[in-house]
C-alpha cells in the first residue's frame, strides 16, 4: 500500500505543532505568572513559589511520561503487528491490556492490600498472564500469526466479560478504577518518568539487535524458514518485547489501547515501508498523538464537570485522523489472507450434523421457556413450568428467548458474511463498526436530557448505524472494498465508541450502570411484540443470505481468481456488506452490542467440520442461537433474582469452547 502524501514527515509536524500550540496554552494560562523563570521551574525549583513545584512536580513529568508512553505503545504494536503480519494485531487486540485490568479489579475486591505494594506489579503480573494464556493456546502450532492473534481476540473477550461482569456488580467500589482504566495521565513525581525512560531504552536496544530478522518476517514463511529463522523463537522474542514494554506503560498510567494499534498503521499509511522506518515514525507519531491529546484534555479540564480520561480522548483523536488517511490509500485488495496454522476438520456428511445441532437448538429453547427459578416471598426455588404458567411463558420468557436466538442467528451469519468476504478470520461485525454505530447513536442520546425512549433510542441507533455504514462507503469505495482497509475503518469507528463509553463510565454519571447492561447485550427490554418483529426480519435476511453461496465461496480466493470466474467483485462485496450491515443492525437495537457470536460463531461453525458456504452459515446461525439461548437463561437463572447480560455470559461460554478448539488445532 501507498499513500499520495510524501512522507511520515508532514503527520509529524502538524501534530508537533499542535503539541506546541497546546503547550504554549497550558503554559500561559496555568503558570503566566512565571514567566522568565520557566527554565528555573523545570531545572531547580524555588521551594517556596508553589508555581514553580507544581510545574516541576506535574506539568513537566506528566509531558515526557506522554511521551514516553506513547512511544513505548506504539513500538508494541508495530513489533507485534510485524511479527503476526496482521495489522490488527495490539496490545488491546492480544489480551495484555484487559489482563491487567483484570488483575486491577480482582486486587481492589479481594486484596487491597496487595495495591499497597505497587499497582504496576499487579498490572504487570495481570498482562503476563493474559499473554501466558495467549502463547499456550498457540504454543501447539508454533505461534502461528493467524492462531496468536486469535487466541489474543479470545482472551481479551473473556477477561473483558469478566471485568465487566465484576463492575456490574461492585460499581460503587470500582468507581475509583474507571479514570485510570481510561488512561490517567496525572503526576506528582519523575518517579513514572524515570520507569518507562529506563525500560524503552532497554527494548529499543533489544529491537535494534532483532532488527535483520524481524524484517525478513516480510518474506512468505517458507523464505523466511529457507534463510535459517526459528520463526518460533523470533516471534517468542519479538512479541515478548511487546509485552514487557506494554505491561510497563499498563503500570504507569493506565490503558490506552489505541496508541499501539493507531500509529503503526498511520505510519504504514503515510509511506513508511521498511521496518526501520514504520519502528521510528511509529514511535514518534505515537508519541506526538498522546502528548496532543493529553494537552487537550488539560485545556478542556476547566470546562467539564468530570476529568477526561486521556485514554478515551486519544481513541477519539487518533480515529478521525486514520478515517482521514484511509481515502488516500491504494491497496489492490487481490490477495486473501493465508490462514496459517488454521487447519480444520471436514466433515463428510455435515447435512447430518446440521439437524442434530437444530435439534439440539430446540432443545435449548424448550428448556429456556420451561425451567426457571421461582420466588415466593424472599424465598427462589428452580421450577418447571406447567399448563398453569403459560401468562409467565408467554408474557416474559418466551419474548427473551426469541429475542436471544434472533439476535444470535443474525450476528452469526454477519460475521460468517464478513469473514469470507474479506478472507480474514478476525473479521466480525464489531470489528466493522456498525454496531459501534448503533450503540454510538444510542449513548449520544442518553447523554440528552430527554432521556431514552423505546421509538427513539431506535430511531438514533440506526441513524448511528447508517452514518458508519455511509463512513465504510466513502473510505472504501474507490478501492473496490479492499478487504485490509475496511477493517481498518471499522476499528477506527470502533474506538469512537470505546471513548464515549469511557468517557460515560469515568463522569459517574448515574445512567452508567444502565449503559454497562445495555453493553453487556442484555435481552431485558425485550417484549413480545419486538420478538415477534425481530424473529421475521431474521428469517428474512437469513433467505435473502442464502442464495448468495456462490460468492460466498469464490471471493475467499481472491479478487483476480473470483473475477476470472465471473464474480462482479466490486458490486458483490457492497452488496454483502450492505447485507452485514442490516443484520448487525436488527440485532444490535434490540440486544445491544454484543461482542462475541459475530467472531466466534463462524469458528465453531468451521471447528465443527462445517467448511462449505451454506453448511458453515446454517451452523454459525444454529450456533449463535444456542449460545445466546444459553446464555440468556445462564444470565436469569445463576445469581436469581439478579441477572447478568445474556452477552457477557455467552463470551464465558464461547470463550471456553474456543480456547478448547484453539487446542484441537
Amino acid at each position: 500500500m501507498t499513500l499520495r502524501a510524501r512522507s511520515p514527515t508532514w503527520f509529524a509536524l502538524i501534530l508537533l505543532l499542535l503539541a506546541i500550540c497546546l503547550g504554549a496554552a497550558t503554559l500561559h494560562t496555568r503558570f503566566g505568572d512565571l514567566s522568565g523563570h520557566w527554565w528555573q521551574s523545570i531545572v531547580a525549583p524555588d521551594d517556596d513559589r508553589i508555581r514553580q513545584i507544581v510545574m516541576h512536580y506535574t506539568f513537566m513529568p506528566r509531558l515526557l511520561v506522554a511521551l514516553l508512553g506513547g512511544a513505548a505503545l506504539a513500538l508494541a504494536g508495530c513489533l507485534m503487528q510485524q511479527v503476526l503480519r496482521n495489522p490488527l494485531a495490539s496490545p488491546a487486540t492480544l489480551g495484555v491490556t484487559s489482563g491487567a485490568q483484570l488483575a486491577l479489579v480482582v486486587a481492589t475486591l479481594w486484596a487491597p492490600s496487595w495495591m499497597l505494594a505497587g499497582r504496576e506489579w499487579i498490572a504487570l503480573t495481570g498482562g503476563i498472564a493474559a499473554m501466558l494464556l495467549v502463547f499456550a493456546l498457540s504454543w501447539k502450532r508454533r505461534l502461528a500469526p493467524m492462531v496468536v492473534v486469535l487466541s489474543g481476540m479470545v482472551v481479551s473477550l473473556y477477561f473483558s466479560a469478566i471485568n465487566s461482569a465484576l463492575l456490574l456488580f461492585h460499581q460503587e467500589s470500582l468507581s475509583g478504577l474507571f479514570i485510570w482504566g481510561s488512561g490517567a495521565l496525572a503526576q506528582d513525581s519523575w518517579h513514572d518518568t524515570r520507569f518507562l525512560l529506563l525500560r524503552l531504552g532497554i527494548v529499543v536496544v533489544v529491537a535494534l539487535l532483532l532488527l535483520r530478522p524481524l524484517a525478513l518476517l516480510d518474506l512468505e514463511e517458507d523464505g523466511a524458514k529457507s534463510l535459517g529463522i526459528s520463526l518460533r523463537k523470533l516471534r517468542f522474542a519479538g512479541l515478548g518485547l511487546g509485552i514487557f514494554i506494554t505491561a510497563c506503560v499498563v503500570s504507569a498510567i493506565g490503558l490506552i489501547g489505541f496508541i499501539g494499534l493507531a500509529s503503526p498503521a498511520i505510519a504504514r499509511l503515510s509511506g513508511a515501508r521498511t521496518l526501520s522506518q514504520r519502528l521510528v515514525w511509529s514511535m514518534i507519531l505515537g508519541a506526538l498523538l498522546l502528548a496532543v491529546t493529553d494537552l487537550a484534555v488539560q485545556q478542556l479540564s476547566p470546562f467539564t464537570a468530570s476529568l477526561l480520561p486521556t485514554g478515551a480522548m486519544t481513541a477519539a483523536l487518533g480515529a478521525p485522523l486514520l478515517l482521514w488517511l484511509l481515502p488516500r490509500l491504494r491497496i489492490s485488495g487481490s490477495r486473501p489472507t493465508p490462514s496459517t496454522g488454521l487447519t480444520m476438520p471436514r466433515l463428510a456428511r455435515p447435512d447430518r450434523r446440521l439437524w442434530a445441532l437444530a435439534g439440539l437448538t430446540v432443545v435449548a429453547c424448550t428448556l429456556a421457556l420451561l425451567v426457571g427459578f421461582m420466588l415466593d416471598g424472599h424465598a427462589s426455588y428452580p421450577s418447571v413450568a406447567g399448563t398453569g404458567d403459560l401468562a409467565l411463558i408467554v408474557d416474559w420468557r418466551l419474548p427473551r428467548v426469541a429475542t436471544a436466538a434472533a439476535a444470535g442467528l443474525m450476528l452469526a451469519i454477519a460475521g460468517t458474511l464478513l469473514q469470507r468476504m474479506t478472507g480474514n478470520p478476525m473479521a466480525s461485525p464489531e470489528v466493522l463498526g456498525i454496531s459501534a454505530g448503533v450503540a454510538i447513536g444510542v449513548i449520544a442520546l442518553m447523554l440528552l436530557p430527554l432521556g431514552i425512549a423505546p421509538l427513539s433510542g431506535s430511531v438514533m441507533g440506526f441513524s448511528g448505524a447508517t452514518v458508519a455504514l455511509l463512513v465504510l462507503i466513502v473510505c472504501n469505495r474507490r478501492s473496490g472494498f479492499a478487504p485490509e482497509r475496511l477493517l481498518l475503518t471499522g476499528i477506527a469507528i470502533s474506538s469512537l465508541l470505546d471513548a464515549m463509553r469511557a468517557i460515560v463510565l469515568a463522569s459517574e454519571d448515574p445512567r452508567a450502570q444502565q449503559l454497562l447492561s445495555w453493553l453487556g447485550g442484555s435481552t431485558y427490554y425485550a417484549s413480545l411484540t419486538s420478538s415477534g418483529w425481530i424473529v421475521a426480519i431474521a428469517l428474512l435476511l437469513l433467505a435473502l443470505t442464502l442464495p448468495l453461496q456462490r460468492w460466498l465461496t469464490l471471493l475467499p480466493l481472491g479478487a483476480p481468481t473470483a473475477r476470472a470466474l465471473g464474480v462482479d467483485v466490486d458490486r458483490s462485496r457492497l452488496m454483502l456488506l450492505a447485507l452485514v450491515a442490516l443484520l448487525t443492525v436488527a440485532a444490535t437495537l434490540v440486544i445491544g452490542p454484543l461482542s462475541f457470536v459475530g467472531l466466534m460463531a463462524p469458528h465453531m461453525a468451521r471447528l465443527m467440520g462445517f467448511h462449505g458456504a451454506r453448511h458453515q452459515l446454517l451452523g454459525a446461525g444454529l450456533l449463535g442461537m444456542l449460545v445466546m439461548v444459553t446464555a440468556d437463561w445462564l444470565g436469569r437463572n445463576l445469581f436469581f433474582p439478579y441477572q447478568l447480560p445474556a452477552g457477557l455470559i455467552a463470551a464465558l461460554i464461547g470463550g471456553v469452547y474456543f480456547m478448547w478448539g484453539l487446542r484441537r488445532l
